[in-house]
């Protein structure tokens, strides 16, 4: 999990040997400079924590564990979600708050990076304890949130529910003030952007279907003259039918399996989709559309024996839940949590592509690996940026009180998208380092280039 940390070492030793970058800094000043960059980018500017103290339904008190970090505000105020889970711990939160600074810097978003955890499993949960969980949440780290101070939105075990939830109490705790804008994320009726909750997976299928589609057809040539091995991995599966496999079936999974289903841009085949119970497999492709309603109507679970799948009409057999990492496959979409594809099952991997839509899925060691394999890994800073874009559109809608319309949100993302890969493909696919760390360069570059010119580095 200390891999962005390390990569925005690396991109600033690549900047730094560029002389075309920041000019103005020369010998000493600038090696000092760098070395400040590195400190200041490294780091986050604080840590909150807290122990939620909660009154449960049989009279229990419980002191939960909780965190918002604000990793950096220089382009604008923190941004980033509130996860409830109970692997949640200090270094993961921290670490996403810096992988948020990074995105929103590489996507041209006005916010910083920031990220919340409360460290319980929801479903061992009341409605009525997860309700006081958010508000307990809003009232403890109330002085640092804001429309223009901190500004969190949804993550692994929340949803609009429980941003409706904090944003009223963040209304109650600053009465007058403006809060819509407090919370991105919501419901339509409290003020949420349609289109949010299928932002992410629709943009995670968006970064590959443009890469495999629109950007190949255009550069086709010359891909071909490159001796980039990325180019060639993606040479390679042009023109052929993809088989498609999604680890994950929540929100942002099965959206992604349904756009590859439906997609008419690319021969998908989706055999295989997994959740936390289970993985189906079908060698002639999964009815998707079949599963999504399944899982819709079923508290997002997966049919999980051969009586249901038979009842439901829906052909599959039912394998465990990890062996999707190593199935045949050309795609694989990574939907589910962190550190997924690490030192022990990264040699096991066969996936010529793998799309990063959660947070950190890889390890460090077996991203380098992969890399070096020619495995093309379109990394999360890039991928799964929809949620964060639509947010961003959700904030300006709170603060200007008009809506667009789905399809308006939807174009919107793909042209905020197709901006950024239009700028950063060309890059990748003309340079030695692995995608992941041409998004981290210039992410970086444009970060120390505010930061100079705001006179921070002295």
């Amino acid at each position: 999990m200390s891999e962005n940390k390390s990569v925005i070492e690396q991109s600033l030793t690549a900047l730094l040997k560029d002389d075309g970058f920041l000019p103005d800094l020369q010998a000493q000043t600038r090696e000092q400079a760098f070395k400040s960059l590195v400190a200041i980018l490294s780091t986050p500017n604080h840590i909150h924590k807290s122990f939620l103290r909660i009154v449960l339904e049989n009279g229990t008190i419980e002191r939960i564990p909780s965190f918002r970090v604000q990793h950096n505000d220089t382009l604008g105020p923190y941004k980033g979600g509130i996860r409830f889970h109970q692997t949640v711990n200090e270094e993961e939160v921290s670490n996403f708050a810096r992988l948020m600074t990074l995105k929103n810097s590489l996507h041209e978003l006005p916010f910083g990076g920031g990220k919340g955890g409360v460290i319980i499993n929801p479903r061992e949960y009341s409605e009525k304890e997860l309700n006081l969980i958010c508000k307990k949440y809003v009232q403890y780290f109330n002085d640092i949130l804001g429309p223009d101070k901190d500004i969190p939105a949804p993550d692994a075990g929340t949803g609009e529910r429980e941003m409706d939830w904090m944003m009223a109490e963040y209304k109650n705790t600053h009465p007058g003030e403006p809060y819509r804008g407090s919370f991105t994320g919501k419901s339509i009726i409290n003020g949420g952007s349609l289109g949010r909750k299928h932002a992410t997976g629709k943009g995670v299928y968006f970064t590959f279907r443009y890469m495999m589609n629109d950007f190949l057809e255009n550069e086709k040539k010359w891909l071909e003259a490159q001796s980039n091995r990325f180019a060639k991995t993606l040479l390679n599966k042009s023109d052929s039918k993809l088989r498609v496999a999604v680890q994950g079936f929540g929100n942002l999974g099965a959206v992604a399996a349904m756009e590859a289903f439906q997609c008419n841009y690319l021969q998908n085949q989706v055999v295989a989709v997994s959740d936390h119970n289970v993985m189906l497999y079908n060698s002639d492709g999964l009815d998707i559309p079949a599963l999504v309603k399944y899982a819709d109507e079923n508290n997002g679970d997966l049919p999980v024996d051969e009586g249901t799948l038979s009842s439901q009409g829906i052909k599959a057999t039912i394998e465990e839940r990890d062996d999707l990492l190593e199935l045949d496959v050309d795609v694989m979409i990574m939907a589910a949590l962190e550190n997924q594809i690490h030192e022990d099952n990264m040699k096991k991997i066969k996936a010529s592509i793998i799309v990063e839509g959660a947070n950190a899925p890889i390890t460090d060691d077996a991203d380098k690996y992969l890399s070096d394999q020619g495995v093309l890994i379109i990394p999360d800073i890039l991928a799964n940026a929809g949620g964060v874009i639509v947010s961003y559109l959700e904030w300006i809608q709170g603060r200007e009180t008009q809506f667009y319309k789905e399809e308006e949100i939807y174009d919107l993302l793909f042209e905020k998208m197709q901006k950024t890969m239009d700028t950063i493909l060309p890059q990748f696919f003309g340079d030695p380092f692995p995608l992941r760390q041409n998004c981290y360069i210039h992410s970086v570059m444009k970060l120390s280039t505010v930061l100079f010119r705001q006179g921070k580095l002295y």
